[in-house]
């Protein structure tokens, strides 16, 4: 490892962290959270290849999402692709952070894959946040198909790290980064930035 290469951030949270506080703020149990940008891959009404992912929010700091393994997901013939199944998995792992109310990023996402999800499958996805640590928010997720309490296809470990706007202004495309903190409607300009990488 370089001088300038950062340790891996570790899945396991430390015996000092403490237990994840829902925000006052955050959408109520029920609500559906919408898409945090319109040309976000993962839950974006813009990408009409993209996962177009549903999350609501549930009580404590849990969510749950669906969404259709569509033609354009497949990897094998007939079955999605394995980095569709994670960026499912990265999608609603990223809500969650709208219920604390942080612009946070995914650090590490460590995915397990179970079993085949095939093209016209519905994955039932539920997250929830186990930790936080500092700026590091430890989260965990499943995947079912055949509905919320069928069979586990896929499951992943992940931390977020909290981040301030300026990571987006200064890595991001400056034409997109302008157009959101144009936006007039002030929740959906600091959703856009929320769970990007």
């Amino acid at each position: 490892m370089s001088g300038t290469d950062k340790a891996p951030t570790r899945l396991t949270p430390p015996a000092d962290a403490v237990a994840p506080v829902r925000h006052p703020d955050a959408p109520a149990p029920g609500e559906f959270l919408g898409a945090h940008y319109d040309h976000c891959f993962g839950c974006g009404a813009a990408q009409p290849h993209g996962l177009q992912l549903q999350a609501r929010a549930e009580e404590g700091v849990r969510v749950t999402a669906e969404f259709t393994v569509k033609e354009a997901h497949q990897g094998a013939p007939g079955l999605a692709h394995g980095g569709v199944l994670a960026t499912a998995l990265d999608e609603t792992l990223g809500a969650l952070n709208w219920l604390l109310r942080v612009i946070a990023v995914t650090g590490r996402l460590e995915t397990d894959f179970r079993r085949p999800v095939p093209v016209g499958t519905v994955l039932h996805l539920d997250a929830e946040i186990t930790a936080v640590h500092g700026r590091k928010i430890y989260s965990t997720a499943v995947g079912r198909i055949g509905g919320p309490g069928g069979p586990v296809a896929v499951r992943a470990d992940a931390v977020f790290v909290e981040v301030k706007i300026d990571h987006f202004i200064d890595n991001g495309r400056p034409a997109e980064i302008q157009a959101a903190m144009a936006d007039p409607d002030q929740v959906r300009r600091a959703r856009a930035f929320e769970v990007n990488p």
